[in-house]
């Protein structure tokens, strides 16, 4: 549809009635609307997701030191006799039980035992378990009051009532209008699966990763946990598994706020603006649909477009036998033609006339002479 029949209308209507129209007009919009949207953001489960398997890297091959244990105890009690061993006896001779001068065999009562140990207790693994924890709190905060799904709910509506007079004819109007939108739209990601769902598979992630041998380890030293500023050692930054654990430490710190959002609104008012000037403007138009119903009727439309078509054939032919003629030249000759055509009919139908009342009195006769 290029153009709508109702602006054709409006355009062809008369332009004092439009005017008169306007200013008789007096007209009250009352509007309401009601607006509900739920925003759900969840940034930081996808970030979880993707940050798991590096954590899981982690803890698989942990960062680690060899820890010494240093311990003076019986000979009898010594399983192997090390050169840490030998030197402390040297400086420690009050250990020595029985020195043998022919042989130059020494027997301590005690010695030296050092014991080995890989220790897990890292800055950087106690920053992995924080993180851990971290995201265990954050879970536990985001899904207190959790929506599901982003929503959005509005309702609009008015009612318009206005009277006006063009003349002697008086108009009124009563309209309502009323407007429900209702959507909603379900987060789900590649796997087709919910938010739900997600958030069920990322704790039993986080449960296993609770259950490897270096978060048990550092859970029963009951460490504090590491705070900010973080310590920017070699692992860390050079580590890609760190890398992306960094970032989601940095977000867990920097995005503390609820997973959702909502914006509610109502309104109730009564409107004197352009929202008024437009339904004055469509009461205008339906006016002006009704009002059509007195115009000229169908058969006279007819008749004026054929009026109008035999015009312009006869003006075409004219022209294209003399394309010189001025416009008060073609003037006259349809003037002086129109004079003659009607003289010529009107004296047609007298004649006409005149013929038949002559007959019909010649027959009357006729049937008086027969009686």
């Amino acid at each position: 549809m290029d153009e709508l029949n109702v602006l054709k209308l409006y355009n062809e209507s008369d332009n004092k009635k439009k005017d008169k129209f306007s200013n008789n007009l007096n007209s009250e919009l009352r509007v309401k609307s009601d607006y509900d949207r739920v925003t759900c953001n969840f940034e930081w489960l996808e970030l979880m997701e993707d940050t798991i398997p590096y954590i899981d890297n982690i803890l698989r091959n942990p960062n680690r030191f060899i820890i010494n244990e240093e311990d003076v105890i019986k000979i009898e009690l010594a399983k192997r006799v090390t050169v840490e061993s030998i030197k402390h006896l040297s400086k420690n001779t009050n250990l020595i039980q029985e020195y043998d001068k022919k042989t130059g065999d020494v027997k301590p009562s005690k010695i030296l035992n050092i014991t080995k140990e890989e220790s897990y207790d890292t800055y950087e693994n106690r920053l992995i378990y924080t993180l851990i924890q971290n995201m265990k709190f954050y879970i536990e905060r985001m899904t207190k009051d959790l929506v599901l799904e982003s929503s959005t709910k509005e309702d609009k509506s008015f009612e318009y009532t206005a009277s006006t007079n063009v003349g002697h004819e008086k108009l009124d109007i009563n309209m309502n209008l009323n407007s429900k939108l209702s959507s909603s739209h379900k987060e789900v990601n590649a796997e087709g699966l919910g938010i739900a769902e997600r958030l069920e598979k990322l704790r039993i992630n986080i449960s296993a990763l609770t259950n490897s041998d270096v978060y048990k380890t550092i859970e029963k030293k009951h460490i504090a946990l590491i705070t900010p500023p973080i310590k920017k050692t070699n692992v860390i930054i050079k580590n890609v598994n760190f890398q992306y654990a960094m970032k989601l430490w940095e977000f867990l710190q920097t995005n503390d706020s609820s997973s959702s959002s909502r914006k509610k609104e109502s309104k109730d008012y009564v409107d004197k603006g352009e929202l008024k000037d437009l339904v004055d403007e469509t009461f205008l138009l339906n006016y002006l649909i009704i009002d059509s119903l007195n115009n000229s009727s169908p058969d006279q439309k007819n008749i004026e477009k054929i009026q109008d078509n035999i015009v312009n054939n006869m003006i075409n032919q004219v022209i294209s036998v003399n394309d010189k003629i001025t416009e008060e030249q073609l003037k006259d000759i349809i003037g002086k033609q129109f004079t003659i055509i009607k003289y010529k009919n009107v004296v047609s139908d007298k004649n006409i006339r005149k013929i038949f009342k002559d007959n019909i009195t010649k027959y009357f006769d006729k049937i008086t002479r027969l009686k």
